[in-house]
């Protein structure tokens, strides 16, 4: 299913680059040239994001978010702004707005914003479906009727109402962060934010200001004042994810947060009162990190004031079976094709294999099959060829070709003298895997990045600087090559 975007802009030049830039990112994009004009599209197309800019004809900008934010408060709405107005695209981010961005902008950041604004939008207006019948459901869902996970939903039932804090544990792959989403969905938080926050996607660097904001002057760099996604959720609730990983100078702000409802943005001094409720998961052995120092005992024990465990897939037996009708369904419907089924001899595979990997694994083996798919029931050849096994032949497999690519590194090396030999490396690679994946999708850029596990823009970025395909650039008078 493709994602919607509004754009609202008295720009011509601006909307109509907009459209093309995100019409071939695979967008559907309904605009429009005043926020009167914008509410009325909001009615008729239903967008999944809209993207506003603050100056416009009549109805101003911030008016206009008003509106929309009073009628879809869980709409994610990206601010456009110059320098000039700076403080009102904040105070519209603490009335509810997702984020705001400077103009002129570069066309990877808005277009990194716009995906993480999306994936926002999938997690407030979606609801988790729990315990569903696998074949009544191409939402998501968590999918159980086994032991474990009755009591994983009698857990979610219990805390969702409160407003305590929960620290959600499982391996990887067990589905922590849908856990997190069913508790906000039946909170009574469920109508204001909820951000996540991967502790490891993030560089350490620059997690303290995602997460706290920063101040003009901060840092080199810091041109005006930026609210953190703790600020920005101001009422509504924080998903920390691997916050096992999290550094510890930054826990100690975590757990002061936690005892004394208040944050100081990076480089500055006010203290803020913050309303937020925070949702925690991990993988990591939070004892044996405490043992070693790495993660602090205060911080954990304010954190598991309620713990979820989620049981890895190996001790759910029982919810194999129904978890493979849900992800045909499922995958079948976000590629928008029949659900072709399985064979008896691939259900019999699924149920032996150990799946390291958890229901993650599950899934993405399921989907990437049916990307291949001809049309014919899932085989188990069409699951093993996916599937990562560590059988002797593709193990010796798996050395052959590392000879080869290290016989190849060797070469590189010796010619090219440590004179940019780590990147000319890196580059080639990533250019043949690249390639490959679209070779397999067929050019489906959609398809190829679920296959490379990229969001669409890093694949776009990546597609563009290897010149896999010819280079479109949106230009505006006055602009670079890769800014709006």
């Amino acid at each position: 299913m493709l994602n919607t975007i509004l754009i609202i802009d008295d720009d011509d030049q601006l909307r109509k680059s907009f459209q093309k830039l995100l019409s071939e990112e695979g967008y559907r994009v309904a605009t429009a040239a005043s926020g009167e004009a914008g509410l009325k599209e909001l009615d008729e197309t239903a967008p999944d994001l809209v993207i506003l800019d603050l100056r416009l004809p009549g109805m101003n900008g911030m008016e206009t978010f008003q509106a929309i934010h009073d009628q879809e408060p869980k709409l994610p709405v990206i601010i456009m702004t110059a320098y000039g107005t700076t403080e009102t695209a904040i105070e519209a981010t603490k009335l509810g707005a997702f984020d705001y961005i400077l103009k002129p902008f570069e066309i990877p950041e808005m277009l990194t914003v716009i995906q993480q604004g999306l994936e926002a939008s999938r997690f407030m207006r979606i609801p988790i479906d729990v315990d569903a019948a696998p074949e009544a459901s191409s939402r998501e869902a968590i999918i159980g009727r086994s032991k474990p996970m009755q009591e994983v939903f009698k857990a979610i039932g219990r805390v969702a109402t409160k407003d305590a804090t929960v620290l959600i544990r499982g391996e990887s792959g067990t589905g922590k962060e849908l856990v997190a989403r069913a508790i906000y969905h039946h909170s009574h938080r469920a109508d204001l934010p909820f951000l996540v926050i991967n502790c490891v996607a993030i560089p350490e660097t620059l997690l303290e200001s995602e997460l706290f904001g920063y101040e003009k002057g901060a840092f080199t760099g810091a041109s005006h004042r930026r609210l953190g996604k703790i600020e920005q959720a101001h009422g509504g609730t924080i998903f920390l994810d691997e916050i096992g990983d999290m550094p510890l100078d930054l826990q100690a702000k975590i757990l002061r947060l936690l005892q004394e409802k208040n944050l100081e943005r990076l480089g500055g001094r006010k203290t803020i009162p913050v309303d937020v409720r925070i949702i925690a998961a991990t993988n990591r052995n939070l004892e044996e990190a405490i043992e070693a120092g790495r993660f602090r005992e205060d911080l954990y024990y304010r954190l598991k004031v309620v713990s979820i465990w989620l049981p890895p897939l190996r001790d759910r037996e029982d919810d194999i079976s129904r978890l493979c009708d849900y992800f045909l369904t499922h995958h079948a419907a976000q590629l928008e094709i029949n659900n072709p089924g399985m064979t008896p001899e691939a259900r019999a595979w699924i149920e032996q294999h150990p799946w390291p990997g958890n229901v993650r694994e599950l899934s993405n083996v399921i989907q990437k099959a049916l990307i291949f798919n001809r049309g014919t029931p899932l085989s188990s050849d069409d699951l093993t060829q996916i599937a990562i096994t560590a059988t002797t032949d593709e193990t010796k497999d798996f050395e052959t070709i590392e000879a080869s690519i290290r016989r190849w590194v060797r070469t590189v090396l010796a010619r090219k003298e440590q004179d940019g030999a780590f990147d000319f490396c890196l580059d080639h690679l990533a250019k043949i895997i690249i390639s490959e994946a679209l070779t397999l999708s067929g050019g489906n850029r959609s398809r190829a990045a679920k296959l490379l596990g990229l969001s669409r823009p890093n694949l776009h970025s990546k597609i563009n600087k290897y010149d896999l395909v010819f280079e479109t650039r949106v230009k505006k008078e006055g602009s670079s090559p890769n800014q709006l």
